[in-house]
């Protein structure tokens, strides 16, 4: 008997407004876009990638669990998981019966500041991304072991405190969560009532699944405008899933996309490193072409809102700085390293704006607007920043 095609369009539409009556999500993009992360977990052998979904928030009962267990309802063999090692994860993965949706509520307390690094598991959700990933380990007993490959491919979904590693969160669709307003009000989800409703939603999604596999497996949706590299990989999935509804899909998915992703890239103060070039260009360096340490460190560590006056309980000191700056290249390919610099009374180790420029161009967001006069004022300052280096210098030995 052959199935009636099922309208994409109006299921996907289905399953936003069985959220929108448990959830409040911070912008109407969260909400097209967890539509479209709940049909992709059905099509995941069409995709080369798969984005983890993350629901995060700085404080407690602002709706991550929740949000959750309405995905749970409507993803194929969801597997709830707390403090779960990455053995247990990546052998669930290998079950023949199929492979499970992984929602990991909690996640703080793997990642948090407290938990320590957890390096196997972030590397199986790391692996996990990417349809061909795999975790290798050694099975069998004493002597007699032999090196087994184990899939990792499959969805995550994460709920927690605080953020996450880099290499997660930049494989991740990001929902910032907050606590609902008084005037939000959601329908309170009762799992024996509501689980089969969702349930209802998530075997027409595998049915229609099933009707567009061959069409979603051989798209190559169109990036919005900026949306590049691994934003790309995150959002190609779903743009894929929206193009196969149809209806106003495709246009919301890229609105969606767009949004979502520039607010991941203005909540991303990058790697540490990252944020040393920021500030190095923006606060410290600024229409100047040349400091010694000892001022650069001065100016450093007296940026509000900084991490450098308190680096694991000690400020960042020229050891630490050269060890940071040496990992990147000047424009020569050459380390960047602390050159002399002549001031009116003797020679001081100091760093030039011209090596830096290279890693600025490479690794830092735009730079804010300056003024041209801010920039002339700053360059004025230069004899006087290298008089305050020297008197630096001079009390320090």
């Amino acid at each position: 008997m052959t199935q009636q095609p099922i309208d994409g369009a109006a299921l996907l539409a289905e399953v936003e407004a069985f959220h929108r009556r448990f959830n409040v999500f911070p912008r109407e993009a969260a909400y097209v876009a967890v539509a479209l992360w709940d049909a992709h977990s059905h099509l995941l052998d069409a995709f080369d990638s798969t984005p983890r979904l993350a629901f995060l928030s700085p404080e407690p009962g602002s709706g991550k669990s929740r949000a959750l267990e309405v995905v749970e309802t409507l993803v194929p063999r969801p597997m709830l998981a707390v403090n779960a090692r990455a053995a247990a994860l990546f052998r669930s993965v290998s079950d023949p019966a199929g492979r499970p949706t992984i929602l990991f509520d909690e996640i703080d307390t793997v990642f948090g500041p407290k938990a320590g690094d957890n390096e196997e598991l972030r590397g199986f959700l790391n692996a996990g991304h990417r349809r061909s990933g795999v975790t290798y380990r050694c099975v069998g007993d004493g002597g007699n072991q032999t090196v087994v490959e184990f899939p990792s491919y499959t969805a995550v979904a994460v709920a927690g405190l605080g953020g996450l590693p880099d290499t997660i969160t930049t494989r991740s669709v990001i929902i910032r969560m907050r606590r609902r307003a008084r005037n939000e009000h959601v329908e309170p989800f009762r799992a024996r009532l509501h689980e089969a409703e969702g349930n209802q939603l998530r075997d027409r999604l595998a049915e229609w699944a099933d009707q567009v596999r061959e069409d979603v497996a051989g798209r190559w949706p169109q990036m919005p405008e900026g949306v590049t590299d691994r934003p790309a990989d995150v959002w190609e999935p779903l743009l894929s899933v929206a193009d196969a509804a149809g209806g106003d899909w495709p246009e919301r998915a890229r609105a969606a996309c767009v949004e979502l992703v520039n607010a991941a890239r203005a909540d991303d103060k990058g790697s540490i490193g990252i944020r040393l070039l920021t500030d190095l260009r923006d606060h410290v360096l600024v229409g100047i072409d040349r400091l010694p340490t000892v001022a650069v460190l001065d100016r450093l560590c007296s940026l509000d809102e900084a991490p450098w006056a308190d680096m694991s309980g000690r400020p960042l000191d020229s050891r630490g700085l050269a060890k940071m700056l040496g990992e990147y290249m000047t424009s020569e390919n050459s380390p960047v390293k602390a050159r002399n610099i002549k001031t009116a009374g003797s020679v001081l180790k100091g760093y030039y704006a011209a090596d830096l420029q290279d890693a600025w161009d490479r690794y830092c967001p735009p730079p804010l607007q300056k003024s041209a006069t801010s920039a002339t004022s700053a360059t004025s300052q230069v004899s006087g920043l290298e008089k305050v280096a020297e008197d630096l210098f001079t009390s320090a030995t």
